[in-house]
């Protein structure tokens, strides 16, 4: 029943976007960024919808890690879709997620996203994966965080793999600090029974902010397992 109830919900939830969005045009006809908040206003609630109704208790920590007047580069580990759901409403401000392109194909769902900010990477095309992380580092520049999962897919045993140096270019081109982000136990939500939506406990951890302005070659390069070791740690707790 669990499982019905989320469906019926997000289908409508994504209807309804479109006459939302309608809404706010008329309200704002001429505020492109405050019609893009009351979007975002929507989405987060959206999303906390569909975090209550899977029944699941989300214990956050680190909240006063992340930076409220500055945007921020969050990388995360992936076990599951859930993990975005938790993650996206506890960002302030804009974010946009580095995302598989076949998810901002999703009719309504993709416009969503790409309203939002979201990009969608082809990790089989490295031209392609070049102008999305191009296309993200205007972005951070431009006051927008990013989210990405450097892992590159969903991990199938829960251990965090080896992360893709490429992503991290985005802070380190842009200046943004990286903020490691720990998700644990939304695959008991999905993942382990799809399809069917059950209850699980998960913790979300926001780590301390990592500067990347002035950050040497060697910094870099040891960037992506000084972030990922940080995460593995934070599952720990």
């Amino acid at each position: 029943m669990r499982t019905v109830i989320t469906l019926i919900y997000v289908v409508v939830f994504l209807i309804m976007s479109y006459p939302v969005s309608g809404i706010q045009w008329l309200i704002h006809p001429k505020d492109e960024r405050r019609r893009k908040l009351m979007l975002l206003s929507y989405v987060h609630w959206g999303f906390r919808c569909v975090e209550r109704l899977s029944g699941s208790k989300v214990t956050v920590k680190g909240l006063e890690n992340i930076p409220k007047d500055r945007p921020a580069v969050y990388i995360s580990n992936h076990q599951s879709i859930y993990d975005i759901v938790v993650t996206y409403s506890r960002i302030p401000g804009f974010c946009g997620f580095i995302a598989k392109k076949s998810l901002l194909q999703i009719p309504i769902l993709g416009w969503l996203m790409k309203r939002l900010y979201s990009l969608g990477i082809d990790r089989s095309n490295l031209k392609d994966g070049l102008k999305v992380i191009l296309k993200a580092i205007d972005e951070a520049k431009n006051g927008i965080s990013i989210c990405i999962y450097p892992e590159g897919t969903r991990s199938k045993d829960g251990e965090v793999h080896e992360f893709h140096a490429g992503s991290f270019k985005v802070a380190t081109k842009s200046g943004c600090p990286v903020i490691p982000v720990a998700v644990n136990g939304t695959r008991d939500i999905l993942e382990y029974h799809f399809p069917n939506i059950k209850k699980s406990n998960v913790t979300l951890s926001f780590g301390k902010p990592i500067e990347t302005k002035g950050m040497s070659r060697d910094e870099q390069k040891e960037l992506p397992d000084r972030v990922r070791d940080e995460i593995i740690e934070m599952m720990k707790g």
